[in-house]
């Protein structure tokens, strides 16, 4: 009776340690959760309160639909299309050297390479993802830009082009990586069935496997387009520190986050308004990356396939 008693005792108290080390490893799990929306939170909120202070300097209207970017220099203006234009014009230079580039490897190494070939070169090329982003700036600037000016001799030394290639080279293992995960979680079975009706590789590739896939290549596409707009040191080191509204790649232009490392870089007084400028640049900035990853969202939800 005593050694069942006994018993009794230490299992209770095994199951009280347990509970209480569950608690202390639920407790840590929701600090880290809370740290990450915490600092999240506290990001929002210094750029909301520093461009407050700008918007009571300058209207609304005149920072989003100005066409004259100059707050450091004398006539000041505000008006931000210029480096939007410039950010526009570097993501859809990206987007178009590395979405149809980014799509083809996936393809291929989800549908033609062996798993000998897969595995060398998936990981070479997730290796262009661990360059730093200041050695493709000058890489563009000493490689890229000479080349363009062979062919284009008006090509300026700082340009949007080089630029764009750059950036859609570093954004091109995403693409790749996130459409090969797609494809390869396309069901086998869809696959035969294309093969059983007498379709070609190519045929299952692009008729099958790509719709099956669709939400998570495009899900892919819009990941890395907002890699895109967030990239800083290429960009700035490439496309130069002119804001123009053009639609020229041969010229220096500026981006968003190139005039943020611009004026981060200490000559501007804090607390000023040219100071306050880069917050409200980089809450527009964070906006449109928001919508990016909504849509990214939007678009998962949309076009999703649930296989068994």
């Amino acid at each position: 009776m005593v050694t069942q008693i006994s018993a009794i005792k230490n299992r209770l108290s095994g199951k009280r340690k347990r509970r209480w080390g569950e608690q202390l490893i639920g407790g840590v799990l929701f600090l880290c959760a809370f740290l990450s929306v915490g600092t999240t939170a506290a990001i929002i909120w210094i750029l909301l309160r520093e461009a407050w202070g700008f918007f009571q300097e300058v209207s609304p209207a005149a920072f989003f639909l100005g066409t004259r970017w100059a707050p450091l220099l004398e006539p000041r203006s505000f008006g931000v299309l210029p480096l939007v234009c410039g950010t526009a014009l570097v993501v859809a230079g990206a987007a178009l050297v590395s979405l149809p580039l980014g799509l083809a490897s996936g393809i291929y190494l989800s549908e033609y390479a062996s798993d000998r070939s897969r595995g060398i070169l998936k990981p070479v090329l997730e290796v262009l993802a661990g360059v730093p982003t200041v050695v493709y700036g000058y890489f563009a600037l000493t490689f890229i830009t000479p080349l363009l000016i062979r062919v284009f001799p008006q090509t300026q030394v700082f340009n949007a082009a080089s630029a764009a290639f750059v950036v859609g080279i570093m954004i091109l293992p995403m693409v790749a990586s996130l459409c090969d995960d797609a494809f390869r979680a396309v069901p086998r079975s869809l696959r035969d069935a294309g093969y059983a009706l007498g379709a070609t590789d190519l045929e299952v590739s692009v008729q099958v496997v790509l719709p099956g896939a669709l939400s998570g290549v495009l899900a892919s596409f819009v990941l890395a387009l907002s890699r895109a707009i967030g990239e800083t040191m290429a960009v700035a080191l490439a496309a130069g520190a002119t804001p123009k509204l053009t639609a020229n790649p041969l010229v220096s232009i500026q981006t968003m986050t190139a005039y943020i490392v611009q004026v981060s870089l200490g000559d501007t007084p804090a607390g000023s308004l040219a100071y306050q400028t880069i917050f409200a640049v980089g809450i527009l900035l964070f906006a449109i990356t928001l919508v990016m990853n909504w849509i990214a969202s939007r678009v998962l939800h949309r076009f999703r396939e649930v296989y068994e």
